[in-house]
């Protein structure tokens, strides 16, 4: 489903622990990482695309979770031009988001990387709040910076995103292992508010 504009309605995730560092996972077969993602089914409501996605990509149910804020607009990226198609539906040129800040009220064992037969990521890790903007495909940067610095008002004690600029970054990416599915390293290789209309 398209907007006028060729941007499919998507929501985002960002999975805060009790410390504050956010859930990043490791796409299957892949060597990128992202936050939790993924596309608005017709007569969706954003809030129940974000419940369906957390539980189809990480295996959390709303009792896991508290809402914390979102994003108070879309937010949109485009995608780079070898993925821009046209159907019968429009020109797909990328994503319009809103982004959800959430708690983990549950443990890191409730967090299930297989529970549908597809899944999305196949190795997670918890990361302090900003890193993901230096390790998120190039793409994607802007949009996370924006959903980031939004949602980072409702941290309990944000860090000054100053700490967390790239030529400071280097010697923060040794941080907790990640985790596979099987539970060793994967192989090295404001409250809420209603979205702009679309």
């Amino acid at each position: 489903m398209l907007d006028r504009e060729g941007y499919r309605p998507n929501v985002g995730i960002i999975l805060l622990n009790a410390r504050n560092q956010v859930f990043w996972g490791k796409r299957v077969r892949a060597h990128s990482w992202q936050f939790p993602q993924g596309g608005i089914n017709p007569g969706e409501t954003p809030e129940q695309a974000m419940y369906r996605e957390l539980h189809e990509e990480v295996g959390l149910d709303p009792c896991h979770v508290r809402i914390i804020a979102r994003t108070r607009h879309w937010l949109r990226y485009d995608v780079p031009s070898h993925f821009v198609r046209r159907d019968s539906r429009g020109i797909y040129k990328g994503q319009k988001q809103i982004w959800y800040l959430l708690r983990l009220t549950g443990r890191d064992c409730d967090v299930c990387l297989r529970a549908t037969e597809h899944p999305e990521f196949d190795a997670w890790r918890w990361n302090e709040y900003w890193v993901p903007l230096d390790n998120v495909i190039e793409f994607k940067r802007e949009v996370y910076q924006l959903a980031l610095t939004e949602l980072a008002a409702f941290l309990p004690k944000a860090e000054p995103r100053t700490r967390f600029l790239r030529a400071n970054l280097r010697h923060r990416h040794d941080g907790p292992a990640a985790v596979a599915e099987n539970g060793a390293p994967p192989s090295p290789t404001s409250p809420l508010t209603t979205p702009d209309p679309a």
